[in-house]
């Protein structure tokens, strides 16, 4: 994503209509999609979807080293906006974003996670036990299976993200925002960008505090640069 450090000047308002420092007219719109900093329920890979789950400590921390790190971009100025999952482990994560950028928060249910129905709570073992042929037919990913239980299926979850990120690169013509959400979004738009088909087994990483960018032409969607986490490798104290 080539995030190069530099020296921040006073904050200035950065909405759709004004210009960026040292950039042309042909610049497209670009999204940075960050998950959401890690949970605890992350960690004992039990699915959460629209379960509001915190951050764990480790997770605060991917946030604080997220925010420095889009804050000290080269791009920092073309960053128009923060949208936000209205989940906190999202909100909580996307804090300390907008606060470095001097940005506001901006809500989006869109951007919420799939809702995983019957799902949510469980860990993967207990779903295989439980419910083997729901859960054969979530990982053979069945475009138009609904999840039991209330859930969404994988066209409906996909439709809905690529409404929003149509939404976002709409308001935002040339400019970047930051869209803090989930892994499930995440692959939506790996997959809208890269015309992966739904059903394809994933081989792309969606890593909690990751940075992942989609650029869009007016037209289409393209992938820019995909998973960066070198920025959670940083010491969060410099003294």
């Amino acid at each position: 994503m080539s995030f190069e450090a530099v020296e921040r000047g006073p904050e200035v308002e950065r909405g759709p209509e004004t210009g960026q420092v040292g950039s042309g007219s042909g610049q497209r719109a670009s999204v940075i999609l960050v998950r959401h900093g890690v949970t605890d329920w992350n960690r004992a890979r039990r699915f959460q979807g629209h379960i509001d789950i915190p951050l764990n400590d480790e997770g605060r921390r991917q946030a604080e080293l997220t925010a420095r790190c889009l804050a000290g971009s080269a791009e920092c100025d073309r960053i128009a906006a923060v949208h936000v999952s209205d989940l906190s482990r999202a909100v909580q994560t996307a804090e300390p974003i907008a606060r470095a950028l001097g940005l506001p928060l901006r809500h989006d249910p869109s951007l919420r996670e799939r809702h995983y129905g019957s799902f949510e709570g469980r860990t993967h073992e207990e779903i295989d036990r439980d419910e083997p042929e729901a859960w054969r037919r979530w990982r053979a990913r069945e475009p138009d299976f609904v999840l039991p239980g209330g859930g969404e299926s994988l066209r409906a979850f996909h439709a809905r993200v690529e409404a929003a990120l149509r939404l976002l690169v709409g308001k935002y013509p040339s400019r970047i925002v930051v869209a803090v959400a989930h892994g499930g979004v995440l692959d939506c738009a790996y997959r809208i960008a890269s015309g992966l088909p739904l059903d394809a087994p994933r081989g792309h990483a969606l890593l909690n505090a990751s940075l992942n960018r989609i650029e869009f032409d007016g037209t289409r969607f393209a992938l820019g640069a995909w998973a960066e986490v070198s920025h959670l490798d940083e010491a969060l104290d410099d003294a």
